[in-house]
């Protein structure tokens, strides 16, 4: 895949003043999907309590979303490239708030999934534009460094801003309209993004290649499958199938990329070892934070007590920390180095994931919001410079391909990270003993998930105890998960220290 900017053009918006007010239309759509991750988590226990979702329901819900984005980014930046990457983003826009619509107002868990699984189609058509467009817009390193860091920044208000209204909204409305808020979000960015967006695109693009699609789709979302079969159930015959399919599946797809005179992935960029070192951080840095956070709304809510609103700015630390690293880290990596700041984020991200082994129900909120301040510096400054690494190591016009990987690697880690750290979490949940005298139907109910134990202990004489075994579960979980994302991070501070050796950001010549 592969995306051709005319020179003509080039020189227009090297100079032309409008570059910034356009970033602006491409944050809104970074907003718009980082809301709708955040509001997902705050949400949960109210799904949970509406739709009586099982507990591997309540995971696909949580992780149907990241792995149809992940198996479909690689085919819709090539769609970019040949519809035009503005229109494929306005259209992607329209989409997203439609089906916005349908999450809001799902009645069964298996509409909740499906409506799920259709905003990831519509939210794949969003990631890749927005980054392929900036390092088409910006053509200074150093601007460009800025844009990445306006455009992460952003990306970390939306998981500020989501909590926050989405609490508001939980206070105030049904669980549904924190789905509604993407209408307005959308409305702006299709008006204005219509107006400032220059369009891009290849214009000697080449066959859309369907197999290639049909490929990436089914070996993504075998892999993750099969990952999350084998850890919510323990290997069995249909999780391997799933991942040998998968695994089949990204083989040939990996081998008619390298046939293809124009393949929707150009297997070439990962021979740039910067390009493949930050590819790698991305991926392991989502893996090992994302099956924790999917589950620390309900964390502060259900066992903390605390009230949605308050669980949102609960939440705050970790967006506020991010934003500020985001804006500065291009700067600091010149300063010091890309390996530096990288390696040094995701040490940071893994120590204070490995503080939240010691989280139990009493844990006073300094330790949990000083844990999400340090992960949030620390992912502000790993992903806004690793954001720019893969840019930066490509040409112009493979920026296309670059950006539709490294989303790839975002959405893909966030799969896996869900069914992984997510299945363990819920695995160490389920093995909780009901006391004694707890009838079958309630208990039951309980180990599906705690949302489950609130709701059927609600008409118990004496609920404490159900509860109390269930909250304690769900907290040994949420540590062993912690534990395992810290190593996770650990491991790739390591890797980006060894595979970002002499990596450098542009130098604005």
């Amino acid at each position: 895949m592969t995306s051709t900017v005319r020179p003509a053009f080039e020189a227009e918006t090297e100079k032309r003043p409008g570059r910034w007010l356009a970033l602006a239309v491409l944050v809104l759509a970074v907003l718009l999907v980082a809301v709708d991750a955040t509001v997902l988590g705050l949400a949960t226990p109210y799904i949970s309590e509406d739709l009586q979702p099982s507990g591997t329901q309540l995971l696909w819900i949580g992780d149907v979303y990241s792995f149809v984005i992940a198996g479909l980014l690689v085919s819709m930046g090539s769609l970019g490239d040949r519809i035009g990457r503005k229109k494929l983003l306005l259209v992607g826009s329209v989409a997203f708030g439609l089906v916005s619509v349908l999450n809001a107002y799902a009645s069964t868990p298996e509409l909740m999934i499906v409506a799920r699984a259709l905003l990831g189609v519509a939210g794949a058509t969003l990631m890749p534009a927005t980054l392929a467009l900036i390092r088409n817009l910006f053509h200074d390193p150093r601007e460009r460094s800025l844009a990445i860091g306006i455009w992460g920044a952003t990306a970390s208000a939306g998981t500020a801003v989501g909590p926050v209204v989405g609490g508001f909204l939980l206070e105030h409305f049904w669980w549904g309209s924190v789905f509604l808020i993407n209408l307005p979000v959308m409305a702006v960015l299709v008006l204005v993004g219509v107006k400032l967006l220059p369009e891009s695109r290849n214009p000697e693009p080449g066959p859309w290649d369907l197999m290639s699609v049909v490929l990436s789709l089914i070996g993504m979302v075998g892999i993750v499958y099969g990952i999350k079969e084998a850890a919510s159930h323990g290997p069995n015959a249909t999780a391997g199938a799933a991942a040998l399919l998968g695994a089949v599946a990204l083989y040939g797809f990996v081998r008619r990329q390298l046939t293809l005179p124009i393949p929707l992935l150009d297997m070439r960029l990962f021979r740039n070892r910067g390009f493949s070192g930050a590819v790698l951080a991305d991926l392991l840095t989502i893996l090992g934070l994302s099956g924790l956070v999917f589950f620390l709304s309900q964390f502060l809510q259900l066992v903390q007590g605390r009230g949605p609103l308050e669980a949102g700015l609960a939440e705050l630390p970790a967006a506020i920390g991010a934003v500020a690293a985001g804006l500065v880290a291009g700067t600091v990596a010149r300063r010091y180095s890309v390996r530096a700041v990288t390696a040094g984020g995701l040490a940071a991200i893994g120590l204070a994931l490995g503080s939240l082994t010691l989280l139990s129900e009493s844990t006073g909120y300094p330790l949990l919001g000083g844990a999400l301040l340090v992960v949030g510096v620390g992912a502000g400054f790993s992903f806004t410079v690793t954001a720019d690494v893969i840019l930066s190591s490509v040409p112009k016009e493979q920026a296309g391909a670059a950006s539709a990987v490294s989303e790839t690697a975002y959405e893909l880690g966030a799969a896996l990270g869900i069914a992984l750290l997510g299945s363990i979490v819920t695995g160490v949940y389920a093995g909780f003993t009901a006391p004694p005298g707890t009838p079958p139907e309630v208990a039951a109910a309980a180990h599906e998930s705690l949302g489950g134990a609130v709701e059927a202990s609600a008409d118990l004489p004496d609920a404490e105890p159900l509860l109390d075994a269930a909250r304690t579960a769900f907290v040994d979980g949420i540590a062993l998960a912690a534990g395992l994302g810290a190593a996770v991070l650990l491991a790739a501070s390591v890797a980006a220290w060894v595979l970002l050796r002499g990596q450098k950001l542009g130098d604005g010549e």
